[in-house]
């Protein structure tokens, strides 16, 4: 029996299929990986930790310590001055609403840093130049508004044959909110000394109210203007409201005494 054994030709161990030597594999590796991946292969594969043995001394695909590194975006190339200009004017014309300066950057590939500066350059030159519109920060960003100086001719093309879309009552109401917000229907009513409910809704329903919370007393709801509310007049924050000061009448003291 011994000598059968003796005599029988050696036993070839075939390869398992797909079988890769390690300086293969770990080139094949090199070829797609990172320079940093590379370096971090070599390091387990010398300490014998990166090529677990499988049957055979035939590797395994699986290496400790291995890390794909994703290379980052190339940035968007810096456009010429003159072309953010004319790129940042043409977006200005057609926005329906102020656009900040965070999403003119994104939409020019641009860093936000020249967008603000450029800006402030193109109002700066609308202004130089006399135009009968200008560049100015309304409701948290940038929109083109004509100047105050020709809004009578503004007026005049805009409301030829049409009505005035808020009556009195809602002017008044709506002055009351801007001025005193957050305020009360209740607190509206009391200084306007009629009922301002059905005002109220008319001017939340148009974009220029919205309700802000509750009065913790009370419970009752409180308003406020809305940014349509700052666009529509050009402001970029209620402190920008005229003083009131001018317009009241010199016995007004008198006037709030008498109605305590």
């Amino acid at each position: 029996m011994a000598e059968l054994v003796e005599d029988a030709p050696p036993i070839e161990l075939a390869e398992p299929a797909g079988a890769v030597e390690p300086a293969a594999w770990i080139e094949t590796a090199e070829a797609a990986e990172p320079a940093e991946s590379i370096e971090t292969i070599g390091a387990a594969a010398e300490a014998g930790a990166g090529v677990a043995g499988g049957a055979g001394g035939v590797p395994r695909r699986e290496v400790v310590g291995r890390r794909r590194v994703t290379a980052a975006p190339e940035p968007a190339p810096d456009l010429p001055d003159g072309e953010l200009r004319g790129a940042l004017e043409a977006i200005l014309l057609v926005v329906d609403e102020p656009v900040s300066e965070l999403v003119l950057a994104q939409v020019l590939e641009q860093s936000a840093e020249r967008i603000g500066p450029m800006l402030d350059e193109i109002a700066a030159g609308y202004t130089a130049a006399g135009h009968g519109f200008e560049l100015r920060r309304a409701a948290g960003g940038w929109r083109l508004y004509t100047r105050p100086e020709y809004a009578t001719y503004v007026e005049r093309f805009v409301l030829d044959g049409q009505s005035v879309r808020l009556t009195q009552a809602a002017l008044e109401t709506l002055a009351v909110v801007a001025y005193k917000q957050p305020v009360t229907r209740s607190r509206i009513s009391a200084i306007r000394g009629v009922n301002c409910d059905g005002v109220i809704r008319t001017l939340v329903t148009r974009g220029l109210v919205e309700e802000c919370g509750a009065e913790p007393d009370s419970g009752a709801f409180l308003y406020r203007t809305t940014t349509l509310f700052l666009e529509k007049l050009g402001l970029n924050t209620v402190d920008e409201l005229p003083p009131l000061a001018p317009f009241l009448p010199d016995d007004v003291e008198e006037l709030a005494d008498a109605t305590r």
